[in-house]
């Protein structure tokens, strides 16, 4: 059997690493019928700190070949997508296309499969935010409209693909990034010294990470979100790794970012360390809302909704938008909550390989 994953964005390196352990550890154990796997990236995340550092870090097998698309406007860049992917299942001929997560890499890849007629499996299937103005949301309802499988990490997601019809090739596996978070939290606190690069004490910071459209493109949300972390700033170090896009945008509010310990893009094994030992987190990536929950740190998500609705329910994770008063009082309220069953034990990866397997 052969699988040829796509990839190309940081939360797919992630789960992606581990799927791909999977496929060694199967390989390992059943030699006479190996899993082949190809990954293809398709330069969606392009800066080595947000894509090279990734494969080196958590030994992912290297691409058989990178598109290298880049930035740009959503349209050309999932045509460059498109077209650079479907050149590749045809001369492939995979048996799967697996896929994951929300982004352009998961659209362009779930509809140049389909339209030839090759089985989509998508990991991290049914979320939704019910913002038709996020991007990612459409994507991911593209995506899971195609899939032959739809490997789940909530039973809320398999609740909202059943509202839209969806009820073949439906699993709930539990969360791939769970996985991740226990292998690599460990690893993270024998290999990163970013804490004493910093000059950090555990529980003694904040973490704060923006990089989603709605708040960069908007100046009035990201002018909000600074004000409230440089107010934080004034009373607790605040460690803010500035993503690409971000960084972008920042220039006009310069005076707004003097008080923050501002980084580069920070490697995941970094960025794992800082999760686990922060006193809260503010972010508004969905990611790092469940890895903040995987390393038992409260949240604060800078947004106005959440695909990770159970983490509200739990207690973990307070939704803000981007209004500073609301921000500061729920960093001064965030607390530890009740503990989320449906995430998995650890082997999710193993599930979705062994479910691929069978359907072979």
């Amino acid at each position: 059997m052969k699988i040829l994953t796509i990839v190309g964005a940081r939360p797919q390196f992630i789960k992606a690493a581990m799927v791909s352990r999977a496929v060694l550890k199967h390989n390992a154990a059943h030699p006479a019928s190996p899993i082949v796997e190809e990954i293809l990236h398709t330069g969606q995340h392009y800066d080595d700190s947000m894509s090279r550092v990734f494969f080196e870090e958590m030994k992912i097998p290297q691409p058989v070949v990178n598109l290298n698309v880049g930035s740009g406007p959503h349209g050309a860049m999932t045509a460059k997508m498109l077209e650079g992917i479907e050149k590749e299942i045809i001369d492939r001929k995979p048996d799967w296309v697996l896929l994951y997560g929300d982004t352009n890499s998961t659209l362009a890849g779930a509809l140049a499969a389909a339209k030839l007629q090759v089985p989509v499996a998508h990991v991290e299937a049914g979320l939704r935010s019910f913002n038709w103005r996020m991007p990612e949301e459409i994507n991911r309802i593209v995506a899971d409209h195609v899939s032959s499988l739809l490997f789940c990490p909530t039973h809320a997601a398999v609740a909202n693909l059943t509202k839209e019809g969806i009820t073949r090739g439906v699993h709930h596996v539990g969360d791939v990034m769970y996985d991740a978070a226990l292998l690599f939290g460990e690893l993270a606190g024998k290999e990163s010294a970013i804490l004493h690069d910093l000059g950090l004490s555990p529980g003694q910071y904040l973490l704060a990470t923006v990089h989603r459209a709605e708040n960069t493109d908007d100046p009035a949300r990201l002018g909000s979100i600074m004000s409230a972390l440089q107010k934080l700033a004034e009373t607790t170090t605040v460690v803010f790794p500035v993503h690409p896009r971000t960084r972008s945008k920042l220039s006009d509010l310069r005076s707004l970012t003097s008080d923050l310990c501002l980084t580069p893009p920070v490697s995941y094994l970094d960025m794992v360390k800082l999760e686990k030992h922060a006193k809260c987190i503010l972010t508004d990536s969905g990611g790092v809302q469940k890895e903040a929950y995987f390393h038992g740190v409260p949240c604060v998500t800078l947004r106005d909704e959440t695909e990770w609705v159970e983490t509200v329910e739990a207690g973990w994770n307070q939704l803000v938008g981007a209004d500073t008063g609301r921000i500061l009082a729920a960093v001064d309220q965030a607390r530890q909550g009740r503990p989320i069953a449906e995430y998995g034990n650890g082997s999710s990866a193993w599930g979705i390989l062994e479910v691929v397997r069978i359907s072979n």
